[in-house]
């Protein structure tokens, strides 16, 4: 492998992965590579809902954003990419994301050095492969692309999430809670019922209205349900069920904006999902309720976080229905175990 000089390099790509969570916990990864590269200009390239985790990070200079669904759609539309990417004449491209498409589009870009795990048969498109060893995606994911560096001779810069919000959307928070009469001396608690991989990993509609309501009477809490547009039916369901009559956010903000509304939050309880990451990257008192995937791999980072799981022979499956038909792992957590892990980190 040529060496990759901190002086090299002028003009560097970064590939981000595609989901919030997955762009969270790559964080660590970009943070490193800004400091291996101080004087480089450092773009990322990333997908319409993943682009507000970097849109005011320190350590990016310009935001891409790969329009898909939209102008850079289909092979026509990959090809338009490549020509924008061309003209900006990178020297180098470091592919976070493993997909063969990251390595053709740099490559159609005519960017002189790929970089990145020989994985998804690109190989042959990289100019700078790292194999993945045995182990590695038994690490948490965050280390998994820390791993891919190190194989680049870049050493990571510290492990912690990062997150900056952009200061409008902090602003506008604060002036979308205040006619609900919610303010600065109200515990705010978050509740994200949705979770994307399908219905494995989500906790019981009926779990969540009395956790809740018992927040809301024992601790004199304020409840804002968190989703995004596809979940606007669960937060009306959920919202409908309760007693305490929460704030339904369900497809009512942008990202960033949520983001910001998790901020305020003095408990954040979720089930995983991309949200989870972000409570965890603003350093959020935290409650994760993990059924078929593994929290050794995905589970929240930092010291205001617990996981509430059920160890059971057949978890985690990682699958997105439960193979026994009726979520044996989320069926075991009751609501006193989420109530009890809520009342740790408060």
């Amino acid at each position: 492998m040529k060496s990759l000089s901190e002086d090299r390099f002028q003009r560097i790509l970064i590939r981000s992965t595609n989901w919030i969570g997955d762009a969270i916990m790559t964080t660590p990864a970009v943070k490193a590579i800004r400091r291996h590269f101080p004087l480089a200009r450092i773009s990322i390239l990333a997908k319409p809902w993943v682009a507000p985790v970097f849109a005011h990070s320190p350590r990016i200079d310009e935001m891409i954003v790969f329009d898909d669904p939209g102008r850079h759609s289909g092979p026509a539309g990959i090809w338009r990419l490549s020509g924008q990417l061309r003209q900006k004449r990178f020297d180098a491209a470091i592919l976070l994301q493993n997909a063969i498409e990251a390595a053709l589009i740099a490559t159609a870009a005519r960017i002189p050095r790929r970089m990145g795990f020989a994985t998804d048969g690109r190989g042959l498109l990289l100019t700078d492969r790292v194999w993945r060893r045995p182990g590695v995606k038994r690490l948490h994911q965050s280390r998994y692309y820390l791993e891919m560096l190190k194989g680049l001779n870049m050493p990571e810069h510290g492990r912690d999430l990062e997150l900056e919000l952009d200061p409008v959307d902090r602003e506008w928070a604060q002036g979308f809670l205040r006619p609900y009469g919610i303010g600065a001396g109200d515990l705010v608690v978050g509740l994200n019922p949705s979770a994307t991989y399908g219905p494995a990993k989500q906790w019981f509609i009926d779990r969540w209205a009395e956790l809740g309501d018992r927040l809301a009477r024992d601790k004199g809490a304020r409840v804002l349900i968190f989703g995004g547009p596809a979940d606007r039916d669960l937060g009306r369901d959920l919202a409908g069920r309760m007693a305490c009559r929460p704030l339904d956010l369900c497809g009512r903000t942008t990202l960033g904006r949520a983001m910001a509304l998790i901020e305020t939050c003095g408990l954040f309880v979720t089930n995983d999902s991309g949200l989870m990451h972000v409570a965890a990257a603003l350093n959020r008192p935290l409650v994760a309720i993990f059924g078929s995937t593994d929290p050794v791999a995905t589970g929240p980072l930092g010291p205001n976080s617990r996981v509430v799981r059920t160890r059971l022979p057949c978890s985690p499956c990682l699958k997105t229905h439960c193979p026994l038909g009726h979520t044996a792992c989320m069926a075991s957590i009751g609501v006193d175990a989420v109530a009890a892990a809520a009342g740790n980190v408060l």
